[in-house]
């Protein structure tokens, strides 16, 4: 799927916010867990170029998916990754964590850590993340995601 990779605009934070909930929605969980994460998953516009946000785009112009690339070197986060529910399969995703890790590596990132939903932690570690532990929901008490670290090698594997 072609995909074009670009920064976040301005305006669309409330579109990027609904994607995340379609996004998180695919996975099975009802009206009331995605409510209670709606707040985790918010994005702002005055946030958008803090958090690194990356956003993939159709040659139609819609948001396929985006990502944010969180903190400072050496260690960042990957705080938000979601891919719109239609296109989940397609390479959006890939695309994504790809141009992520070349951007994290370029701005001098040696590791990234990931707060996976646990639906995705075989994603990321397809993508070469690996599981160090767990970490607390930050918006449903008592529930733990998959914590995961992802190195980034000063140059590209050869």
């Amino acid at each position: 799927m072609t995909t074009a990779l670009r920064p976040a605009r301005p305006g669309e934070a409330a579109a990027l916010t609904e994607l995340a909930l379609r996004s998180k929605g695919h996975w099975g969980y009802d009206d009331g867990f995605l409510e209670a994460c709606r707040d985790e998953l918010t994005m702002r516009d005055d946030e958008l170029a803090a958090r690194r946000t990356v956003v993939a785009e159709l040659p139609d112009g819609r948001i396929a998916g985006f990502r944010t690339l969180e903190g400072e070197p050496p260690t960042g986060v990957l705080g938000m990754m979601f891919v719109d529910p239609d296109l989940i399969g397609h390479g959006v995703g890939r695309a994504l964590v790809t141009h992520l890790v070349e951007e994290a590596r370029a701005a001098g990132f040696t590791l990234l850590t990931i707060d996976a939903d646990p639906n995705a932690e075989a994603f990321y570690r397809a993508a070469g993340a690996v599981r160090v532990g767990a970490t607390p929901s930050g918006s449903i008490p008592g529930r733990v995601l998959p914590l995961l670290e992802l190195r980034l090698p000063a140059t590209a594997p050869r």
